[in-house]
């Protein structure tokens, strides 16, 4: 009972248990009830769908306020948090935070989708099978943001500098993407791809959702195991999230160091990334200006850090952060649907 009763990063052993199982029960319904049968998910039910998970993250903030006003006391990890005087101050700063992270993710994924749309369309993986790729992508995801945010807090808590490096990234990620945002990536170029098509047995097309198959390498050969597209597919659906992560980590740490406040928004957001994928893929073209948004609020984030840790000394609030980021994303939306109203049946 100790165990489970002890602080692990800030919060006892049992909350973070009992978040997990949270998402393995939301992931079983999904795969075991929603999607039980593969089939091609339309606009409606993604619309639905995006709701569904939309809605998921935002209770999750009402947990937040409950979990912070009992255990996020003087021992909590964001100093913000920690210096408020009663509990309800606490899990009030709280939910500002888990909010803006979300939020903040939640915009950052976006981006990935066009990439993942990109991959989807490389390989001609019909729409039937891409919830497949995306369900296995994002167990990938929970297990890697996991390891990525485990040493991040580290680095936080134990080198404070280190916040200096991801206000660095921040600037040039930022910059970068508001310089390419009108650049599209090479698939055909990726090493790791050619790597794979080198190493491996290939398939010369799909076979259902499988993504390997036992078949002989040459007529009347024994049967070898062969990886299929569709493995490649999720390969670089991985590492998309991979390159996305290396943004979006130093930018949530930028919000708060609270690790607990960090992976659930991280995990609520990225939850919704399937939904969202059938939601938008569609529409890609009507969301163009939101990259130079996203650029924007990933240069905002940088330069909070600077103001707040080193330039200046100014702690910027935590409602000011959500506005900026709301702000700049409502800003980007509106002007990508302004400029493409004349495509919307493209």
């Amino acid at each position: 009972m100790e165990l489970l009763t002890g602080l692990w990063l800030g919060m006892p052993v049992w909350v973070w248990l009992g978040f997990l199982a949270i998402v393995l029960a939301i992931l079983a319904f999904d795969l075991g009830v929603l999607h039980r049968q593969a089939h091609e998910i339309e606009l409606r039910e993604s619309l639905w769908l995006s709701a569904f998970y939309i809605g998921l993250g935002l209770l999750w903030a009402g947990a937040v306020w409950w979990i912070y006003a009992r255990y996020g006391g003087s021992e909590a990890l964001d100093p913000r948090i920690a210096t408020l005087p009663d509990a309800g101050s606490r899990a009030a700063e709280a939910v500002k935070l888990y909010l803006t992270g979300y939020l903040l993710e939640k915009a950052l994924a976006m981006d990935n989708v066009f990439v993942i749309a990109m991959i989807f369309s490389y390989f001609a993986v019909p729409r039937i099978y891409q919830h497949r790729v995306l369900f296995w992508g994002i167990l990938g995801v929970i297990l890697l943001r996991g390891l990525m945010i485990g040493l991040g807090a580290a680095l936080v808590l134990n080198m404070a500098w280190i916040l200096y490096v991801f206000a660095g990234v921040l600037l040039l990620t930022g910059l970068k993407m508001f310089k390419d945002a009108d650049a599209l990536p090479s698939i055909e170029d990726n090493p790791v791809l050619r790597f794979l098509k080198e190493r491996l047995r290939l398939t010369s097309e799909l076979h259902g959702q499988r993504f390997f198959v036992r078949q002989p390498a040459v007529p009347g050969g024994p049967a070898l195991l062969h990886a299929t597209p569709l493995f490649l597919c999720l390969v670089l659906v991985e590492l998309a999230d991979v390159v996305f992560a290396i943004d979006s980590v130093p930018a949530i740490f930028a919000i708060t160091p609270d690790p607990f406040i960090v992976y659930t928004s991280n995990i609520f957001a990225i939850l919704g990334l399937r939904a969202l994928y059938f939601a938008l893929a569609a529409m890609v073209h009507r969301f163009h200006y939101l990259k130079y948004a996203l650029a924007l609020v990933l240069v905002f984030i940088g330069l909070k850090i600077l103001v707040g840790h080193g330039l200046l000394g100014l702690q910027v609030p935590a409602m000011l952060s959500l506005g900026v980021t709301v702000g700049l994303l409502l800003g980007g939306v509106a002007v990508s649907l302004w400029a493409s109203r004349g495509k919307a049946g493209a």
